[in-house]
């Protein structure tokens, strides 16, 4: 959730710091601030709200030091003023933090023992009082951060300077992401690739429990107990023009238009154009993908949000095309409900960021039984990408808005993908059905392109749309999950109440909603259940509910209903679902900016959730 920007090198670190705060605003945020070493005195600028609030307070500030660390925080313990912002700052120490302290009402009472005056509402400040005591005492930052560590119960990222040491960082992790970035004369520890990708490509993965110390250009590695380890380097290719808006009003407008491409990469990988064959590539199974899928007996999907919703469609996809029971679980779920998992179950869990931590959990639940693993990212060496056994990426390169749209199309491209190579292993897949599905799939990112050209199509209708009270999304089969999913991005941007419903349910309480301020999206794409779902929407329809639709061409029955209808290209059951997201992308995107809403930082709402 939070930002964590370090810098150490020849740059003035203000500009360095509050750029790369920038790039991680997506994440959410509710306040910021940075600490440069300043005349060899640590100095700290904090404000509360948007990172302009800080940039104002910083504009006639100025640093004559080349080490500094800075934050953009989102709420956890204390609430988001201006004196629980970071940088935290204790005698000599500065740090900024990223997580939850789990003991910290034990360290806590510790403290005030001792006579510790503490001066905000934060576990974080606590940790800061640890490594002055312990600063203090050792004069050596390190070894004050490496006894630290061992005190500390939780989730947590820390990057810690010292006024003594103006060309020394030291950080930590267990739990939240934290990376290295490794420039020309300069070094960055960030939260997120994106503060640093102006400046370097190559990047050092922290594991957990482990300890960075960069000390002038030298950048060392350990253990918990202070042993040297060796790390690797990775070398990122995302651009910076992939994270700026280039020219389209807001970031998710962007990549709401990105999608073709998005979906182009994530298949280009794995078919054959020639042959109209799949050939999954580097799933990285202890043994063969063809041996893994011949043997499952069971596939569960754990996910959250979005990637839960895009599970969903997986069910569908796999259970109809290979014939293996497929189960979804919500991630922040799974674990506390003492799960059981049978021998032979492939666990699949999908994070665009591949750092959430309930996922991550329950990934490492699904190792600790034995289970074959797979992970479907946008991000490669993220924790779960790491920790998973085989892999599949989204290819969808950075996604800056907070609602997810080009990874959710992405996702379900790889979905289809699998799904058909599962089945193609377990022989339920014919050679003639193989080349007909790839040849569907090639057709997506084109058929996009027609969708959305309904861009103004939802821009001029977003005036009207907002004055309904409620909005119920439906959908059977395989639009049952996009249609929650459409629900979910219109409570995420425009604030609005949305629910998803399975169609055939209406009349098992939904019904009771509907009047003249109720408007019914239906995903409907002509398929063997859209006569169903047209019998569903005359019930909603005799009951004074506005429909707005979403079928396959010029469908007659569903335009005399509705009040609004959407014709999308002919396609096929398994890629529909990619087609028919767009058009609730929209329709949220527009609603919202209608009412001046905004998109890409949703209140109360972060990119990627890295704490329970």
């Amino acid at each position: 959730m939070c930002g964590i920007v370090g810098y150490l090198g020849f740059q003035d670190p203000k500009k360095v710091i509050v750029e790369g705060l920038k790039r991680l605003e997506y994440r959410g945020y509710d306040s910021a601030g940075i600490a440069v070493i300043h005349d060899n005195k640590i100095k700290t600028v904090r404000a509360e709200g948007k990172l302009k609030a800080l940039e104002d307070k910083l504009a006639t500030e100025n640093f004559n030091g080349h080490l500094g660390i800075g934050h953009t925080r989102w709420a956890t313990h204390g609430a988001p003023v201006e004196k629980n912002a970071h940088p935290h700052r204790v005698g000599e120490i500065s740090i900024v933090h990223n997580g939850i302290i789990e003991n910290y009402l034990d360290i806590k009472r510790e403290l005030l023992d001792r006579g510790a005056k503490i001066n905000s509402d934060t576990d974080s400040e606590l940790v800061a009082h640890l490594i002055n005591e312990e600063v203090l005492k050792t004069q050596n930052l390190f070894q004050a951060v490496q006894k630290t560590l061992g005190r500390l119960v939780g989730a947590f990222s820390i990057v810690v300077i010292w006024e003594k040491s103006p060309d020394e960082l030291v950080a930590f992790k267990d739990g939240p992401p934290l990376i290295v970035g490794l420039g020309d004369k300069e070094n960055f520890i960030i939260s997120d690739v994106q503060a640093a990708l102006q400046y370097t490509k190559n990047y050092v993965y922290l594991e957990d429990r482990e300890i960075v110390h960069i000390q002038n250009k030298e950048v060392r590695y350990f253990s918990a107990d202070a042993k040297p380890i060796e790390k690797k380097v990775n070398h990122l290719n995302w651009g910076t023009e992939q994270i700026e808006k280039m020219g389209f009003k807001h970031f998710m407008l962007k990549e709401i238009y990105e999608q073709p491409r998005a979906v182009a990469a994530a298949i280009q990988p794995h078919l054959n154009p020639e042959t109209h064959q799949i050939e999954i590539k580097n799933l990285n199974f202890k043994s063969s993908s063809k041996e893994v899928f011949n043997k499952i007996e069971r596939i569960l999907f754990v996910a959250c949000g979005t990637s839960y919703y895009a599970a969903l469609v997986g069910k569908y996809l796999i259970e109809k095309t290979s014939r293996v029971p497929v189960d979804v679980d919500v991630a922040s779920e799974f674990r506390y409900r003492q799960p059981i998992i049978q021998k032979n179950t492939l666990v699949v869990t999908i994070s665009q960021s591949g750092e959430t931590a309930d996922t991550l959990a329950a990934l490492r639940l699904a190792k600790d039984l034995n289970t074959h693993t797979l992970s479907i990212t946008n991000v490669p060496q993220s924790s779960i990408d790491r920790e998973a056994e085989g892999h599949l990426y989204m290819n969808s390169g950075v996604e800056v808005g907070v609602a997810s749209t080009k990874a959710f199309t992405s996702t379900l491209a790889l979905l289809n993908l699998l799904a058909l190579e599962i089945a193609k292993a377990r022989g339920h897949l014919t050679v003639a059905a193989e080349n007909q599905a790839v040849k569907n799939l090639l057709a997506v990112p084109s058929q996009l392109e027609t969708v959305l050209a309904f861009d103004k199509y939802f821009s001029e209708a977003a005036e009207k749309l907002k004055e309904f009270k409620g909005f119920l999304y439906l959908g059977r089969g395989v639009s049952y999950p996009i249609a929650m999913e459409g629900a979910l991005k219109l409570k995420e941007l425009a604030y609005l109440h949305a629910e998803g419903y399975a169609a055939g349910e209406m009349k098992h309480g939904p019904l009771a909603l509907i009047d003249s301020r109720m408007a019914i999206v239906v995903v409907a794409p002509t398929d063997d259940l859209i006569e169903k779902t047209v019998s569903n929407l005359q019930e909603a329809k005799a009951r004074g509910g506005k429909i707005i639709s979403i079928g396959t061409g010029e469908n007659e029955a569903l335009k005399s209903m509705s009040e609004y209808y959407l014709s999308l290209p002919v396609a096929d059951w398994m890629t529909n679902p990619l087609i028919a997201t767009v058009p609730l992308q929209l329709m949220a995107y527009h609603l919202a900016d209608s009412l001046g809403l905004d998109v890409d930082q949703p209140r109360n709402l972060a990119k990627s959730v890295t704490v329970e």
